[in-house]
């Protein structure tokens, strides 16, 4: 086994080395990206039919007219089979994909552990196979983005490779899973948030297109809905697309901050048992009482798009009132307003899966109800299932932040392409609704507030990769408070700073003296053993902490005016950071990051 071991690392570093005289990164990147496209198609089919025939297990003998105990039960067990995998088997928490992969691009130099591979995957199975209110589609961006991340280590890739290798993954893991490669490559640019040029478009649609060929092989025409437009848009309606726009931002707003405060709430209960016990309870009540909340969705969804609205009433005890209007319009008023509560309860008490179905189903619901409010009130007649395109696409793009993404990927996933002007309306009009309650999108949202968060600005992009014990200067003289003059001009003849750090016998900063302070008084013999440091000691304007980040740090150079500010640690003094170094590490890595 040693000797094997030993053959392979002495082969594989001969590959590496002849793959670096032989092949240029650039062409050696196509091949990369065209492998992480390939393999992530695969898992996205693998994913996708594992969590179609866990839920088709489950529910295909229950009976359409009535409601069932099982709808209870069913999503208890997953979260307590997933929360045990989860806690035995996976060294981390692995909910929330894409907030996690926005993190490892910020704060973990793209760096994803190689579990997240598969563990997602299993976990969502779990999840949402046994009923889970949740979607697969942030468990393959996260799945996608390791296999690019770890796809890239292997080869020993640097960060800037490594983080476009993270992108091909989750392109390529919308592109499959959607059967949309347009929507796969937009979702990267628009949700990542990566300053991206154009040489690494090409490994990104090239990505997106091999997941999509082996999806489209493997899994034919039928991913996500079965459904096609096929007809124009009328021009008439736009003002109701505007409509709908603007309530699909205001929802958008409330699944935000709902999603995000339930599950604040739920996962504050520490006890584990307790909180699988509260939140299963909680979930398996809200999807007895409405079943359309079991899974991702789609299957509702798809109904509702093909005008059988009372679909929504099977498994129910209201089946009985499917053919009264106002009963089928208050339930869907519910649904629209419960189905993030069941997201996040699913989230919080340990379940794994994501919102954007979730996000597309509170959008499908929200369309399906204002349209089938305007026909009954006849004010108008609009066309139900373009409406509950355009709500799916004005809902996922507040609470995504993402419009293009939106628009493309219900255009692609229907064909709809001759829907585009009302899709455009709907996405671009909840976004507009909605920024300006909420300027990030749920999954930003977290990372933004405790600044982990990158972003298209480049300059706070290269601070994120900038590390703050990497420019602290340590060659600093400290001084003694009760130290006299004389003690410190011998400081001031050993150093070629202008600065002295004044520390106590643990350390910890009391203050600094300038060199400007004692110049007048350097000289003078008769004050060396009359005068102490204590009498030109000042306090400087601030100081840094050594676990704050680079943002930070330069935000406290502003604001104090200052060119060197004193780090601690605990109160501990470290050393000095200066504003002239930190510059030119930061020309150092801009000069890294922007190379072509």
């Amino acid at each position: 086994m040693i000797r094997l071991v030993s053959w392979w690392n002495e082969w594989f570093s001969r590959f590496l080395s002849w793959r670096v005289r032989h092949i240029k990164e650039r062409n050696f990147l196509i091949v990369l990206s065209m492998l992480v496209g390939i393999i992530t198609g695969l898992a996205g089919v693998l994913l996708k039919n594992s969590v179609h025939f866990t839920h088709l297990f489950f529910t295909e003998h229950l009976q359409i007219d009535s409601g069932s105990l099982l709808f209870f039960v069913y999503p208890f067990i997953g979260i307590l089979l997933t929360s045990l995998f989860v806690r035995y088997c996976v060294p981390e928490d692995i909910n929330h994909g894409v907030t996690k992969v926005l993190y490892a691009i910020s704060r973990q130099n793209s760096m994803i552990r190689p579990h997240n591979s598969y563990s997602s995957m299993i976990a969502s199975t779990v999840t949402i196979g046994f009923g889970g209110s949740v979607g697969t589609e942030a468990t393959i961006v996260l799945t996608g983005a390791s296999i690019g991340s770890n796809l890239a280590r292997f080869f020993h890739m640097n960060y800037k490779v490594m983080t476009l290798m993270i992108g091909c993954g989750a392109a390529g893991a919308i592109a499959g899973i959607f059967k949309a490669p347009i929507a796969g490559i937009v979702f990267t640019l628009e949700v990542l948030m990566l300053d991206l040029t154009m040489t690494s478009l090409v490994p990104l649609m090239i990505s997106a297109i091999s997941s999509y060929v082996i999806v489209y092989f493997l899994m034919g025409d039928g991913v996500v809905l079965e459904f096609a437009v096929r007809s124009h848009f009328a021009l008439a309606n736009v003002p109701y697309y505007i409509l709908l726009g603007m309530l699909c931002g205001l929802v958008s707003v409330y699944f935000i901050r709902v999603n995000i405060r339930i599950e604040k709430w739920i996962t504050g209960i520490k006890n584990n048992f307790k909180r699988i016990l509260i939140g299963g309870a909680l979930l398996g009540l809200l999807i007895y009482l409405f079943p359309p909340l079991y899974g991702e969705g789609y299957v509702t969804l798809e109904e509702l798009l093909n005008g059988n609205g009372d679909a929504l009433l099977r498994n129910t005890y209201f089946f009985d009132f499917r053919n009264y209007g106002f009963v089928v319009v208050i339930y869907v008023l519910a649904l629209v307003f419960i189905k993030v509560v069941a997201t996040a309860l699913t989230n919080g008490s340990g379940g794994v899966g994501g919102v954007f179905a979730p996000s597309l189903f509170t959008g499908g619901v929200t369309g399906f109800l204002v349209a089938t409010l305007i026909n009954m009130t006849g004010i108008a007649s609009v066309p139900v299932s373009y409406f509950v395109l355009a709500g799916m696409a004005g809902v996922m793009s507040g609470v995504m932040n993402s419009p293009l993404t939106a628009m493309f990927l219900i255009a692609e996933i229907t064909g709809g392409y001759s829907l585009l002007v009302p899709l455009m309306i709907a996405s671009v009009t909840a976004h507009l609704t909605g920024r300006g309650m909420e300027p990030y999108s749920i999954y930003a949202r977290r990372l933004a507030m405790k600044g982990d968060l990158i972003t298209h600005n480049k300059d706070k992009a290269v601070l994120t990769l900038m590390k703050l014990n990497k420019v602290i200067e340590t060659d600093l003289q400290t001084v003694a408070i009760d130290a006299t003059l004389g003690d410190l001009v011998k400081k001031v003849s050993r150093s070629s700073r202008n600065i002295f750090p004044v520390v106590d016998d643990n350390d910890e900063l009391l203050g600094i003296v300038l060199l400007d302070d004692i110049r007048k008084v350097m000289f003078n013999q008769d004050l060396y053993d009359k005068t102490y440091v204590r009498d030109f000691m000042t306090t400087p304007p601030t100081v840094v902490d050594i676990n704050d980040p680079m943002d930070v740090v330069m935000k406290k150079f502003e604001d104090s005016h200052a060119w060197n500010l004193p780090v601690i640690e605990e109160g501990r003094y470290i050393g000095f950071v200066s504003k002239a170094k930190i510059f030119n590490t930061y020309r150092r890595v801009l000069q890294h990051f922007s190379d072509e």
